[in-house]
């Protein structure tokens, strides 16, 4: 069978990133469903070996529904810059060092950039979110949004790259922009916005 949402499951949401974490309790919570962060159950993340933002969301979902026993969701994505061949991508945190750091991973994006000697600042996010359980059957959907690249960064609102992108049709980077206004427009909504036509089961 296949995992399928309801009101009233309560959810590992399987990150330690409290933003994206934030962002998705907060997308379901009017559908009745309670998250929970794998950090908060002390789960340890998984290595993400896979090849593309869908196999390691699925890894990760995977990893959280077989220890905790519960309904899983995760979540991987990244940013993609047109001018750098997809890159960062899936390696999208690990731009940042050991510790993550984005605002060393935005830096290494201008780096690169200006290395290249282009003015192409094309770029999109992509995410891929997978919800998992227990002997169920995985289903992973995906969703994305496209903009440009803006130096330096601006904003404090929002996570990882968002100080840098600015999504087509505005001109305030997703670390300006308001956060529900960013929630309608992201990739996570979009691919949100998928998982849950496919999968919530309307009581």
């Amino acid at each position: 069978m296949a995992v399928t949402l309801k009101r009233g499951d309560r959810i590992v949401v399987a990150s330690h990133n409290e933003g994206k974490v934030r962002e998705l309790a907060e997308l379901l919570a009017p559908f009745g469903v309670e998250c929970v962060s794998a950090a908060s159950l002390g789960l340890a993340e998984p290595e993400e070996t896979g090849a593309s933002f869908a196999e390691n969301a699925a890894l990760k979902a995977e990893a959280a529904a077989r220890v905790s026993g519960m309904i899983a969701l995760a979540d991987d994505s990244g940013l993609e810059v047109a001018a750098l061949g997809g890159a960062p991508g899936i390696h999208a945190a690990r731009w940042g060092g050991e510790a993550r750091d984005f605002g060393l991973a935005m830096d290494r994006v201008h780096r690169e950039l200006e290395a290249r000697s282009t003015s192409d600042a094309r770029a999109n996010f992509t995410c891929a979110l997978a919800l998992a359980a227990p002997e169920e059957s995985t289903r992973v959907f995906e969703g994305k949004v496209f903009g440009t690249l803006a130096w330096p960064p601006r904003g404090t609102r929002g996570f990882g790259y968002d100080p840098i992108f600015v999504p087509d049709g505005y001109t305030q980077t997703f670390g300006e922009i308001a956060p529900k206004l960013k929630n309608e427009l992201s990739h996570r909504m979009r691919a949100f916005e998928k998982l849950m036509a496919d999968t919530y089961v309307d009581d």
